[in-house]
This record gives structure tokens, sequence and C-alpha cells, in this order.
């Protein structure tokens, strides 16, 4: 309901939801995460990650990135949920880590948001993802899961401002260096 998600957002959440688990368990994390700082003293920190993606995913895990890959490389159709207009930001893995170093030596014991602020549609995606790796995979559109986010990308003022960082790796570069690890895969 908030667009970009700023760290003070708390969510629109269906907790009996089909997502329900995932979310919560998100949510569930950072409160266990900051009742142990509080109440125990304990030095942590709170990293919220965006759409991460690099080499060495796993191949079926379910993951829009590994998915479009495979199948673009199989030249299988591209199976998007919905029209595609739903859409997402993807941070390279080398980015993510950087991020997560920062923070680590930060004083900082709230929410951060390290993520790529780049917003596509997943038709956008999909179809970049099917240039790039040359395939002659078509797309084929499915019913969109039931509570699955329209919107999902981050506001990194903090990260910006807090740790110096922001994301360097651009879209085609990290997926040029991703599909390269699945070619030798699928």
């Amino acid at each position: 309901m908030v667009h970009p998600q700023r760290e003070d957002y708390w969510g629109n959440v269906n907790p009996v939801g089909p997502r329900g688990c995932y979310d919560e368990a998100k949510r569930f994390a950072e409160a266990i995460t900051m009742a142990y700082h509080r109440t125990h003293g304990v030095d942590t920190r709170i990293v919220r990650i965006f759409n991460t993606y690099g080499p060495r995913m796993r191949l079926r895990d379910g993951r829009v990135v590994p998915n479009f890959i495979a199948q673009s490389l199989r030249h299988e159709p591209v199976t998007l949920h919905g029209d595609g207009s739903q859409t997402r930001s993807f941070c390279y893995m080398d980015d993510l880590i950087e991020g997560f170093w920062r923070l680590m030596h930060a004083n900082y014991h709230l929410p951060v948001n390290i993520g790529n602020p780049n917003e596509l549609t997943i038709l956008q995606f999909a179809e970049k993802i099917i240039a790039l790796t040359g395939s002659s995979s078509r797309l084929e559109h499915h019913p969109r899961p039931v509570d699955d986010p329209k919107v999902r990308r981050p506001d990194i003022t903090l990260a910006r401002s807090l740790l110096n960082w922001e994301p360097r790796v651009s879209l085609e570069e990290g997926l040029e260096r991703t599909i390269a690890f699945f070619k030798n895969r699928v």
C-alpha cells in the first residue's frame, strides 16, 4: 500500500493467506531480533532484502530469476503470473553483500532496506531475459497467486545516508553473469 517501501512501513499482510507463513515469518524475525536487542543487549542488525539474484541460485527454487532463465535457455514458455504488470526490482548478490558488510560495521539496530530501487514490470523482466538468452521462448500467462504484491520496490534513502551504499551492478550485467552460470546447468 506504500510505494516504494520504506523502513517505517509496517506492511499490509494477510496472516492467514497463502503467503502468510512467508510474510509473517519475516515480521516475526524482525520482532524477535529487536526483543533480543532490547532485552538482552544483543548487538543486532536487521536487513530487509529485496529480490536478490546471481550465480549459484538453485535452479528449481521457484523464484522468478532461475525460473525465467531456465525456461528461456530451454526455449520453453516463460510463465508469467497474471498479466505481468506487477513490478519488482532486482539486486545483484555482490551489491547485497556489500550492503550487509556496511551495515555490520554501522551502529544501527533498526531495519535497513538493501535492494535495487530500479523497478520494472515482470513482463519487461521476462522479455529482457528472453532477449539476453537469445531464446525463442514465448510468454505464457497463468493466474496470479492470491496476495501476490502488485508493486515491490525498496526506498534505499536510509542505506544511502547511513551506509553510503547503493547498488552498482546493472541489471543487464548481473543477468549476463547469472545466465552464464545457468547455461552449464540447463
